[in-house]
């Protein structure tokens, strides 16, 4: 069994939540398939830059389906302590080192493009363009609506810059078709390749955070929250860090002054449940000292 608690409601939304992203990320792979068949086929460097944008938009929600599928099967045992959440952090950090070279791929493309213009084909363009964005639309209604999981809301983001990716073609294309300016195709081009490098580096960010097991939360907060409860004198030692973006952990030390040994049970079991209610935190391993008049520990 796996050490994350999980009541029916939330597994039941676990399972929606990976069927939703499986099917967004079928979709878009098709969408990436078409659009980059039409930006080759009527020489399109914008409808191309899209089309590699949607595609590995498709591979974070592939890897986004694989790791939530992982997490809901693939129970926690004497190795795998939290079973295989992390597959989640590995592949967002994988997928956004992968958008840095395929940006500076479509920058190339946009300069040999200035270099030496190419006729567009800007009918089948906007068609092609117009099939995206319905593509995209559609992906996000179908994942909008209730409480989205933090996989559904970075796809739901992701195809919010998809869907402002394919108006940016249909525009750019929309604008030679009546000026004849070919140059505004790689200029968009270059538009998408900045909005991919901007999503790589936040995805970046906050998977090598959890990677290097940055604090999702300040220990000052953890300390006031501790200190907080009625019976606690001091809090320290605190250290707090994530498996994913879903499972955060936290150890503490809690000095108290109590009477009993039923009082500082009680003390234990009210940090915990607030750590959990305030801050989301799953696990939490907390060890109670008595205060240093009366010396000695209580552990838990």
């Amino acid at each position: 069994m796996s050490n994350i608690p999980e009541n029916n409601s939330s597994h039941d939304h676990s399972h929606s939540s990976t069927r939703k992203l499986g099917t967004v990320s079928g979709i878009n792979l098709i969408g990436f398939i078409v659009e980059l068949a039409g930006g080759i086929m009527f020489g399109s460097v914008a409808l191309m830059s899209d089309a590699f944008h949607m595609l590995f938009d498709a591979l974070a929600y592939v890897m986004a389906f694989f790791s939530a599928y992982a997490a809901e099967n693939w129970d926690a045992n004497d190795n795998y302590n939290f079973g295989f959440h992390r597959i989640e952090t590995l592949s967002a950090f994988f997928n956004g080192a992968l958008l840095i070279p395929m940006a500076g791929y479509i920058l190339w493309e946009s300069y040999k493009r200035f270099l030496n213009p190419v006729d567009i084909g800007v009918v089948p363009t906007i068609a092609i363009g117009f099939g995206g964005l319905l593509v995209n639309l559609f992906s996000v209604y179908y994942l909008q609506g209730g409480e989205m999981s933090l996989n559904e809301r970075g796809a739901f983001y992701h195809l919010l810059g998809d869907a402002g990716g394919s108006i940016a073609v249909i525009l750019s294309t929309t604008v030679i078709y009546f000026t004849g300016i070919t140059a505004i195709d790689p200029a968009v081009a270059v538009l998408i390749a900045g909005l991919i490098v901007w999503s790589a580096a936040k995805v970046l960010r906050e998977s090598f955070g959890i990677l290097m097991q940055k604090s999702p939360i300040p220990a000052t907060e953890i300390e006031q929250a501790i200190e907080s409860v009625e019976g606690v004198e001091d809090a320290h030692h605190i250290r707090v860090y994530e498996i994913c973006s879903k499972v955060c952990i936290a150890s503490a030390h809690a000095q108290i002054k109590v009477d009993s040994w039923d009082r500082a049970d009680n003390i234990r079991k009210e940090i915990t449940q607030k750590l959990k209610q305030d801050f989301n935190i799953q696990t939490v391993t907390l060890q109670i000292e008595k205060d240093q008049e009366n010396h000695g520990e209580i552990t838990h």
